[in-house]
């Protein structure tokens, strides 16, 4: 296949910082984490679990909703408590950009 041959939709370079972070929980939960700041997803982070590759756009309105992170990164309740209490920190209000 060549380059003509995809029917690209978007195709975009930008400078983008990700902080990486490793921690462990009050109750003995470790994460990996891998959260990208970019232009895109009108304010979200991108946020990878290095140790599943599971990811996830998320703000702080999808904190509140229950069982995002449980779905996102395949956790349980326990362990997406604690998860929000630290992603609350580093997540930030959403900037709507265009």
């Amino acid at each position: 296949m060549q380059m003509k041959d995809f029917d690209f939709l978007s195709d975009s370079t930008e400078q983008t910082t990700t902080r990486f972070v490793t921690f462990v929980t009050p109750k003995l939960h470790r994460f990996d984490l891998a959260i990208l700041t970019t232009n895109r997803f009108y304010g979200k982070k991108l946020v990878t679990d290095m140790q599943t590759g599971r990811s996830g756009i998320l703000g702080p309105d999808d904190l509140e909703e229950e069982g995002v992170l449980e779905n996102t990164f395949r956790i349980n309740e326990e362990q997406a408590s604690e998860l929000a209490q630290f992603l609350v920190l580093v997540l930030g209000a959403v900037q709507f950009t265009d």
